[in-house]
């Protein structure tokens, strides 16, 4: 236990200066890129990446209806249930978003 208080900001100086070394460590590494070169990658890269957002979505609203009691599927099909066509579709907008914005960067 350190008792002395310079001896305290010694040690929280150091603390915070290689916080900071590290970070700055994780910034200097070489960025990836997805731009494509040519309008045939652009292409294939729009719709790997609208496949992978669909996919994710879907994945993102099962789980959802897993995680809610009851079965919403069968409750906005069934039992034409508007209120909960309106959740589900406020929570497909919702993973969308997330995804969209992990996307982007």
């Amino acid at each position: 236990m350190i008792h002395n208080s310079s001896a305290r900001r010694t040690c929280c100086s150091f603390l915070l200066l290689s916080i900071a070394t590290s970070l700055n460590a994780a910034e200097v590494a070489a960025p990836t890129t997805w731009q494509a070169q040519s309008l045939g990658q652009a292409l294939f890269h729009m719709l790997l990446f609208g496949l992978a957002g669909v996919g994710a979505a879907i994945i993102g609203y099962k789980l959802f209806d897993l995680c809610t009691p009851g079965n919403l599927h069968h409750e906005i099909v069934g039992n034409r249930n508007v209120a909960a066509a309106i959740v589900a579709a406020s929570v497909i907008l919702g993973v969308c978003l997330l995804i969209s914005a992990a996307m982007i960067g």
